[in-house]
């Protein structure tokens, strides 16, 4: 009949692949009962209820306990953490202390989210990087959306060109001295595919994380590929975040997806800085009429959800469009970017 010391020692194998760390440390084995007839049976605490992993946790669970010699039925059953565990297990700040390249030096990490595709979150991320820099700040940007970059594009970046160096990868630099890290500038070309499952995702942005030569920055802007998932879960359990910049578009049906994110960040105690509501609506320019084309705008409830400010309300500005096709986002002059860059800095 197997030990309650060799299922343990083999749990240890089992690595949560958000976190880093196996199951053992983290305090995730529970109420571990092994039978006379060699049954094992065992909660999984996750330490939050509707983890996306759960499913690869429990799957390499199983299979570590199963190579256990003398074992035979095995039982699993998914819980979730209480607020202490979950303290205890991942840090004073609800997560893992995360790791920094020790040749770096980042004052403030900010990531910008919305939780739906197609809002402009990473032309908003590219325009505050800018308005930033133009007040004579450190700026860097983290591209996190591994599947759908599109930051390198808007700066005009090419694909590929990245050098390394003993003590980590070096970014990419634009005009404006904005840092630059995305997986497109790790490709041939930007329209090959990254067609990688959650835990290869994960592994990449907390690399971009560890292994790039940042230097010093004020702040890194983190831009966050939509939903609420792997890719976001890794970012505000790995890196030491300050807060979010929340973004949404008038519709009612982005509003919808953005309070999800609102209830995320909640349950990861994660703060939301104030929200930005793009493409809100059009100025004619023969009438100076606005037109609100997109619909009413929702933005006030969002931010009343999350208990916070609207910082802005973008209009639709087809030189937005034109300069980030063109990879010429550090020309785009939008006046409020100015005001957005100082809410953030205050």
């Amino acid at each position: 009949m197997p030990t309650e010391a060799e299922i343990m020692h083999a749990l240890e194998q089992v690595i949560d692949p958000e976190l880093g760390r196996n199951l053992v440390e983290l305090k995730m084995v529970k109420d571990l009962v092994i039978h006379k007839n060699g049954d094992v049976s065992f909660t999984l605490a996750l330490t939050i209820p509707g983890c996306p992993l759960k499913d690869k946790i429990k799957a390499d669970s199983m299979a570590a306990v199963r190579a256990v010699p003398g074992v035979k039925e095995i039982e699993i059953t998914l819980g979730a953490m209480s607020e202490e565990e979950r303290h205890e297990a991942l840090g004073s700040a609800g997560r893992p202390m995360p790791k920094l390249n020790a040749f770096n030096q980042v004052e403030k990490v900010i990531a910008v989210m919305s939780g739906k595709g197609g809002v402009g979150k990473s032309s908003v991320t590219a325009m505050l990087a800018m308005a930033l820099a133009n007040k004579k700040k450190k700026v860097g940007i983290l591209d996190a959306d591994i599947t759908g970059s599109s930051i390198p594009k808007v700066f005009g970046l090419p694909p590929g060109g990245l050098r390394g160096s003993p003590q980590g990868i070096l970014p990419a630099t634009v005009a404006t001295g904005i840092k630059v890290m995305s997986v497109n500038l790790l490709l041939d070309s930007e329209d090959a595919p990254v067609i990688w499952r959650g835990p290869m995702i994960s592994g990449a942005i907390q690399q971009f994380w560890t292994d790039t030569l940042w230097g010093k920055l004020d702040v890194l802007l983190v831009d966050m590929p939509p939903g609420t998932s792997d890719a976001a879960l890794t970012v505000m359990q790995a890196l030491p975040l300050c807060g979010v910049v929340l973004v949404t578009t008038p519709q009612e049906l982005a509003a919808m997806v953005v309070r999800k994110v609102v209830n995320m960040l909640e349950q990861l105690k994660i703060p939301v800085l104030g929200v930005v509501e793009n493409m809100s609506y059009y100025c004619c320019p023969d009438t100076g009429k606005l037109h609100e084309i997109f619909g009413p705008s929702h933005v006030e409830e969002i931010a009343a959800a999350a208990g916070v400010s609207v910082w802005s309300r973008l209009p639709v500005d087809p030189q937005v469009t034109t300069l980030c096709d063109a990879g010429r986002v550090e020309e785009i002059e939008m006046p409020e970017m100015a005001e957005l860059a100082a809410r953030l800095l205050a």
